[in-house]
């Protein structure tokens, strides 16, 4: 019995070359795939899995070992109730505002003087870009021993130099913010200074000889052509330094310690302490429960202020 006639009219016929076309294209797509499955192994692996894990046990007590108690939201509870979060959300704060008003204006500043016909500009690039491929630990250890309280060399020119008559405890719970925020300012300048620069680099130049010719002064061509002509990038290398300025903490877990007495304490520091408390000397028992809640809150905290950025972006995209 064959088959029905509409059928047979249906069916699909490839020619040679159809048939070569497609194969060509599986064939492309196996390769991809492959290629591509390291990195979505190691995604899955470091990625989603540890998240998964998070939104699971940030409603158990949970220290890492023995058997998990299901507490429901007893973690957020505590989470509204803790102090010490609170007081790290609000250092944070005051750590990304300082590191922000610093780091991005002066990175523009040294993007627009290094972006003209400077001489040695390339050597200068090279050395303002270089603390950014140095170790975080090299340079917090370098840092705490400029700054260190008694031997240091900010205080040895400072009082060689009778600018003050005895040393001044930057390290101390006066002066340890703002120590912190330097050290972060010096580490993250060169990198957002290339970024800037390869916005201003990309900016034609028969923009800047049209508004000279109709009598524009530098002031003016930075006002009405950079600045416009630089916004994409800009918004960009704000987003990312809003990101990092929320996230650091690595350096002042070197230098600080988050000390003294909570004056330094990033949300991401008492996360990490919470998480690891062996690593950094606390004497508190490991809680990867109450933990993951912390994280949890973190990462939203993040994530909102990240998302209003990026809505204020888009409404200043349309108006202007």
């Amino acid at each position: 019995m064959g088959l029905p006639h509409t059928f047979l009219a249906a069916a699909p016929f490839l020619s040679p070359k159809e048939e070569r076309i497609v194969s060509m294209k599986w064939k492309r797509l196996g390769e991809n795939a492959l290629f591509l499955s390291p990195s979505i192994i190691l995604t899955l692996a470091l990625g989603i899995y540890p998240l998964l894990w998070m939104l699971r046990y940030m409603f158990y007590d949970y220290a890492g070992y023995g058997d998990a108690l299901f507490v429901g939201l007893d973690n957020f509870r505590r989470l509204m109730r803790d102090a010490l979060f609170w007081e790290s959300v609000g250092n944070t704060f005051i750590y990304a505002g300082g590191k922000l008003l610093l780091t991005l204006p002066l990175s523009l500043l040294l993007a627009v003087i290094l972006n003209g016909k400077l001489r040695g500009g390339n050597l200068l690039r090279g050395i303002y870009f270089m603390p950014t491929i140095i170790s975080t630990a090299v340079i917090s250890v370098v840092f705490y021993t400029i700054f260190n309280s008694y031997n240091g060399m900010v205080n040895t020119v400072l009082m060689k130099l009778h600018l003050v008559s005895q040393p001044i405890d930057w390290l101390g719970p006066k002066h340890a913010m703002l120590t912190v925020i330097l050290v972060a300012v010096w580490g993250a300048v060169g990198n957002y200074m290339l970024l800037f620069l390869a916005g201003l680099q990309s900016i034609p130049q028969d923009l800047y000889e049209s508004a000279a010719m109709d009598g524009a002064n530098a002031g003016r061509r930075f006002w009405s052509i950079t600045l416009p002509m630089l916004a994409p990038v800009a918004q960009l290398v704000v987003m990312l330094a809003i990101i990092a300025s929320l996230k650091g903490y690595e350096s002042i877990m070197l230098i600080t310690e988050g000390g003294p007495i909570g004056k330094t304490e990033v949300m991401y520091l008492y996360l990490y302490k919470l998480l690891f408390p062996v690593s950094t000397g606390s004497p508190v028992e490991q809680q990867l429960g109450y933990g993951s809640a912390v994280g949890f809150a973190t990462a939203v905290i993040v994530g909102a202020i990240t998302g209003l950025y990026f809505l204020l972006s888009r409404k200043m995209n349309k108006l202007y």
